[in-house]
């Protein structure tokens, strides 16, 4: 026999990847880890605020303490919720500001002022985290920097506590390095998580073209189909039709190549409906029982399983026409054969004749019957045809379905 003649099989399908990182998840992530640690260490200065307070004014210690707790409860709200957790975060950022410029003004004594930290430093570093999540990198990175200078310089006044140089300094520096690192990994993570948005949605373009390109061209694969199978045997038959009988035929055949077509354009897709592979093997039997000359055909070892009807519809389709095929150049009299087996994960349908047999590679290209109504035909649905054929040795075509992998033999 000649070498085997077998159509490309489609891209196997991959499986669906869960993915692990994106802007809108680190983001999500981020904000609901600075709105917990920031409840905590409110929780944590308590003490030191109930210390502190009596030596503030009432009303700047109603309003901002009232202010500071609304605002991390509007953001912690946000954050587990993923709305308007930008919105949240900066206004507690400003809050915070606003609360520690006011700060020396609202002292009744300075003599009575505290020399441990003040009860906002507690929250410092979650201001400025909260800054680097709902600011950009450049605002947050001026916020971290800013606001703990400020604290440092009001520790130096009277009503800041009036500690020493070194002492706020150190405190102002534990508060940057610390506001530095939040920023410098939110930033590292976000830049991450958008590298990971950038390549999906490239791969998806990507993926949307090779669908598209892969459409039109199982839709050209169809039509040509039908244009071999019923407008170019119609046309031939009508071409050689002398009785009326055979007029008659012809124009029969002429309506239903019209249909074909009609229905080749109007048909919707098939979806996800499936049809079990005894109803295929019993639709090619009757095709061939309806054929002029006999085709035996063997479905014994057909097992149970269902396929999707568009792969039904190929398989069958490139089946007929391999039957058609024989008749037409096979000869008169040889032996003819039909045989399906297997099940729905590994179906193949052989159609095959003791005829005289071609030679693949002397087929005309502008002959669509064995390039596009079989080999694309089958290919277009993930399946595999195989031409064996020689002179004088007969010709077997094999439909596989799904493609073996490694490329049908």
């Amino acid at each position: 026999m000649a070498d085997a003649l077998a159509a490309p099989t489609a891209v196997p399908r991959g499986r669906t990847v869960r993915n692990p990182l994106s802007l809108v998840r680190v983001t999500t992530a981020i904000a609901r880890t600075a709105a917990g640690f920031g409840i905590a260490f409110m929780l944590q200065s308590v003490p030191a605020m109930a210390d502190q307070l009596p030596n503030m004014h009432p009303t700047w210690s109603v309003v901002m303490v009232g202010t500071l707790v609304a605002a991390l409860a509007f953001t912690a709200v946000a954050s587990t919720f993923g709305r308007w957790m930008r919105v949240g975060h900066v206004t507690f950022a400003v809050v915070y500001l606003v609360a520690l410029f006011s700060w020396p003004f609202a002292v009744l004594d300075p003599a009575e002022a505290p020399d441990e930290s003040y009860w906002l430093y507690y929250t410092l570093t979650i201001a400025t985290a909260m800054a680097t999540v709902g600011l950009g990198i450049r605002l947050a990175t001026v916020y971290v920097v800013v606001v703990p200078l400020l604290y440092g310089m009001i520790r130096i006044t009277p009503p800041g506590g009036g500690v020493t140089i070194t002492q706020s300094v150190l405190d102002s520096v534990y508060a940057i390095i610390l506001g530095g690192a939040i920023t410098i990994i939110t930033a590292i993570l976000r830049n991450a998580a958008s590298s990971v948005d950038r390549a999906q949605a490239t791969a998806l373009e990507r993926y949307g073209h090779a669908v598209r390109q892969h459409a039109i061209e199982a839709e050209r694969v169809q039509v040509d189909a039908i244009v071999h199978d019923s407008v170019l045997t119609t046309l031939l038959s009508a071409a050689r039709a002398e009785s009326v009988e055979s007029k008659e035929l012809a124009a029969h055949m002429a309506g239903n190549a019209i249909g074909h077509l009609r229905d080749a354009v109007t048909e919707a897709p098939q979806g996800d409906a499936e049809v079990s592979v005894a109803a295929l093997a019993n639709r090619i039997a009757d095709a061939a029982a309806a054929l002029s000359e006999p085709v035996r055909v063997d479905a014994d070892r057909v097992r149970f399983g269902r396929i999707p009807v568009a792969v039904a519809e190929a398989l069958y389709s490139a089946a007929v026409q391999a039957m058609v095929n024989s008749l037409q150049h096979a000869g008169g009299h040889v032996d003819r054969w039909a045989v399906i087996r297997g099940d729905a994960d590994d179906l193949v349908i052989e159609v095959g004749d003791r005829g005289v047999g071609f030679d693949p590679d002397a087929v005309p290209t502008e002959r669509l019957g064995v390039r596009v109504s079989i080999l694309e035909r089958v290919a277009s649905v993930g399946g595999a045809a195989v031409i064996d054929t020689a002179f004088d040795e007969g010709t077997v075509v094999a439909l596989h379905w799904p493609a073996p992998k490694g490329g049908a033999r």
